[in-house]
């Protein structure tokens, strides 16, 4: 029996959030997000006003971009050169949008790279529906579209966090160093939802591999920006809840890591870098906000492994087809 050759793959697709990038775009963005969820509109306008403070604008769409540069020139320099689409979930520029340019310049099988690393209904599932749907918008002579394989335990990944985590330890005195805590955090989700994925065992298991490789032992993981009715049970600890915690205790030093994030979009920005430090200062706590992994040069070496595994004929993924189900569904 003949065996298969790998399949000839011919551009990338970047599959993300998408984010408003001024104040006009804030509401319809939202809506888009919020569709057919169950978020009172206070919170909705709770979130608008959030945006506010930033003149409305995500630094999500350029994050992406930015990676999109750098990886283009990691492809270039070391193969494959693939060309590189960019297509939102919620945000302009929208999947279907950038399928229909795919279809157009003659694409015909790409791989997606999802910028979320950890398996959730909405972070897996939920994109690969939005790839589908563009897909049959743009009809029957639509690319094929394929997902490389998820990261959250890959060494590149483990090496950029551990990386940036080293660079926060750095900031606090070293005499002071070693009885610092590191609070990974990541974006809490309905526990109807963790119930059906692997979201917090993979969390965990990243939070370990980056903790032992920066060398210090000390850390917990909470959760940040939960935005469904107070009656829904999400994950938690919340962060806040956290850092009052290690205050309680005595700490002195604390290293917030936004592990669950890619790239400092606004949930980094308003949760962390103004309430999380805002509380942290009232309660004295000496807090040190660590880098997502952004554009970090092993992080965009990943990618690039990740692409080469996939043309080597490597698996499409390690999910199973009925993974990271909706939990509405049920």
């Amino acid at each position: 029996m003949l065996a298969l050759l790998p399949m000839k793959y011919d551009a990338l697709l970047i599959v993300s959030f998408g984010g408003p990038e001024k104040m006009a775009d804030v509401m319809p963005f939202l809506q888009n997000v919020l569709r057919g969820k169950n978020v009172p509109v206070e919170r909705m306008q709770q979130v608008a006003r959030q945006y506010e403070l930033f003149d409305g604008v995500s630094p999500l769409n350029k994050n992406n971009r930015q990676l999109i540069e750098a990886l283009s020139q990691v492809l270039k320099t070391e193969g494959p050169d693939l060309p590189i689409y960019f297509g939102n979930r919620n945000w302009h520029p929208l999947l279907p949008e950038t399928v229909r340019q795919m279809q157009s310049d003659g694409i015909k099988n790409a791989l997606a790279f999802i910028t979320s690393a950890y398996s959730s209904y909405s972070g897996c599932r939920q994109y690969l529906e939005d790839i589908k749907a563009a897909q049959d918008q743009v009809g029957s002579n639509a690319p094929v579209i394929k997902r490389l394989r998820p990261f959250f335990n890959h060494p590149y990944f483990i090496d950029a966090n551990a990386e940036n985590l080293r660079a926060a330890l750095d900031q606090v005195p070293v005499e002071k160093r070693i009885e610092s805590h590191i609070v990974f955090t990541a974006h809490s989700i309905p526990i109807s939802m963790a119930d059906t994925c692997q979201y917090q065992a993979q969390l965990n298991e990243t939070c370990r591999l980056v903790a032992q490789e920066a060398g210090h032992a000390s850390y917990r993981l909470a959760f940040q920006s939960r935005s469904g009715p107070p009656t829904q049970s999400w994950l938690g600890p919340d962060v806040l809840d956290s850092l009052r915690s290690l205050a309680e205790e005595g700490a002195e030093d604390v290293i917030v890591m936004p592990i669950g994030f890619l790239c400092d979009h606004m949930e980094v920005l308003f949760d962390l870098d103004t309430q999380a430090k805002n509380l942290a200062s009232e309660i004295g706590l000496n807090m040190v906000r660590a880098s997502t992994v952004g554009v970090h040069p092993r992080f965009v070496q990943m990618i690039r492994e990740l692409i080469v595994e996939r043309l080597n004929g490597a698996a499409a993924d390690n999910c199973e087809p009925t993974c990271c189900p909706n939990p509405h569904s049920h």
